[in-house]
């Protein structure tokens, strides 16, 4: 008996702004979801078990975006362009996962033993397997969301976001509260992984119906389409993983933690840099289709802008509040993570300028490849020796050092291939004047902790509130935000100054 098909959604004149913010506030509501799995599992292990679980999952996110061989990317591709195969080639990704799930399940569970040796911890090897078994059903459930969306069906992807990703915080987080031990949290990710696969299926049965079969037929235009882009992310994923293997193989697991809690990756940078950069890679596209690359460079500069005025002074913020933000959130064992935290957030400054997404609208992803080899050649030379002499923040300023070297590299190939004047090629007056704000926003933050005796929570949350009003009132004053920026700002802030106003006016 066929299931009945998923409801069509109607799409409006807003076809493309209104189903973007639904699918960003469910980001939004995931990334809070899934961020209370560190912030409660840090207080129910001791350092040593927080530790095994990081490394865990870091083995779990180096095989998950190599695995997925860029096969279910593959499908936003293909399901607009023929959707009458559609569910051919959705078959053929999740055929394709799962038997690259398959392999690593396999892979891991022969070699645990070994893998746990050359990560100086043997606990490893009792859930090693359990990971394996995650990483499957993982892989092949990671299309679903991806069709909903390449078919319009925007708001049963943002539902499938929230859900997803609310189940997985209470079948990682309840167990633990009850039974606190590795082995239960294994137990409720591999049982959360296998129930959302099923899931996926019979959404995907529901929406693609009899369709959803696979066709060797198509396989070969997928594997042509998805074999380049997955090169460049798995030299992507290995220098962006390598310092923590360093750090790994050289410490105890409780080492590990403290490192692992000082490189925490803040959700609202990739909430934020992804849309930005996906929007600004579409436009650009269309831009340079239509052979006006001046107005291709446009959104490129008005894109860095704005996320250096939000980036710059995150990075800035968290510096200067970073004991507070790690004390308060992963408790005082982690005081010693604070300062490995301050460095690592340098990154978000960088993240501002996103180059891979302009070489990508020029179709130079072996450009790309080559400058990742780059980057993770310098930093497997160059973190043994920093390491040696600044501890655990050697790992740290290798892995932003080749951040900061693949984006000067990428920088001087846009200069050339959009024959750019240094000056033109990035808003310099605007990046600089941000920087000295932000420094200067800095300031009284800094006096409020001197003078302030309260728990870290509170000192962090009233260090933000400096932070965010002096910054504010600079940006505005010295013209960093731009008139029609303003306008819309004041307008968003109107309702809530209207509120108290009106309520003394009936006093």
């Amino acid at each position: 008996m066929a299931l009945p098909l998923l409801p069509a959604e109607r799409v409006g004149n807003q076809s493309t702004f209104r189903p973007a913010l639904l699918l960003m506030a469910a980001r939004a509501v995931a990334s809070a979801a899934t961020f209370l799995i560190p912030v409660t599992l840090v207080r129910v292990f001791d350092q040593y078990e927080y530790g095994t679980y990081r490394q865990l999952f870091l083995v779990f996110m180096t095989l998950y975006p190599v695995a997925l061989f860029g096969l279910s990317d593959s499908l936003y591709y293909f399901v607009p362009r023929d959707p009458g195969r559609a569910g051919a080639y959705v078959a053929n990704a999740m055929a394709g996962l799962t038997l690259a799930g398959g392999a690593c399940f396999a892979g891991l569970y022969m070699s645990r033993q070994v893998v746990a040796g050359w990560m100086q911890n043997p606990a490893l090897a009792e859930s090693l397997g359990a990971i394996g078994a995650f990483l499957l059903f993982s892989l092949a459930a990671t299309t679903l969301e991806i069709v909903l969306i390449a078919r319009k069906r925007y708001s049963w992807a943002s539902s499938s976001y929230v859900a997803s990703d609310l189940l997985r915080a209470a079948f990682f987080v309840v167990p633990v509260l009850l039974w606190p031990s590795l082995r239960v949290l294994m137990i409720g990710a591999v049982t959360f992984s296998a129930l959302r696969l099923l899931a996926a299926l019979l959404l995907l049965r529901r929406e693609l119906g009899s369709g959803l079969r696979i066709e060797p037929s198509v396989l070969r235009s997928q594997l042509v389409y998805a074999a380049p882009f997955a090169l460049y992310v798995l030299v992507e994923i290995l220098q962006a993983t390598y310092h923590q293997y360093a750090v790994s193989w050289t410490f105890d697991a409780a080492t590990f933690a403290l490192y692992s809690v000082g490189c925490f990756q803040v959700p609202l940078v990739d909430f934020l840099a992804t849309p930005a950069s996906s929007v600004m890679m579409v436009r650009m596209t269309e831009e340079l289709r239509e052979r006006r690359p001046a107005e291709a460079l446009r959104i490129w500069i008005d894109i860095t802008r704005k996320l250096a005025l939000v980036f710059f002074p995150m990075a800035v913020l968290l510096m200067v509040a970073s004991r507070e933000l790690i004390v308060s959130f992963f408790t005082e064992r982690y005081a010693a993570s604070a300062p490995i935290f301050a460095v690592w957030v340098i990154g978000i400054g960088l993240s501002a300028i996103q180059t891979d997404g302009v070489l990508r609208v020029q179709a130079q992803v072996p450009f790309l490849f080559g400058v990742n080899l780059v980057r993770l050649g310098l930093i497997v030379v160059s973190i043994g020796p920093l390491m040696a002499s600044f501890g655990l923040l050697g790992p740290v300023l290798a892995t932003l050092a080749g951040i900061a070297l693949g984006k000067v590299l990428h920088l001087i190939r846009i200069r050339r291939s959009l024959e750019l004047s240094t000056g033109e090629l990035l808003p310099w007056a605007s990046l600089a004047g941000t920087i000295a704000v932000s420094a200067l926003s800095a300031v009284p933050a800094l006096l409020l902790r001197t003078v302030l005796s309260a728990p870290p929570l509170l000192v962090l949350l009233a260090e933000a509130v400096v932070f965010c009003a002096t910054y504010l009132g600079l940006a505005l004053a010295t013209g960093l935000i731009r008139p029609e920026e303003r306008a819309a700002l004041v307008a968003s802030l109107r309702p809530f100054v209207a509120r108290p106003l009106a309520a003394q006016g009936t006093e």
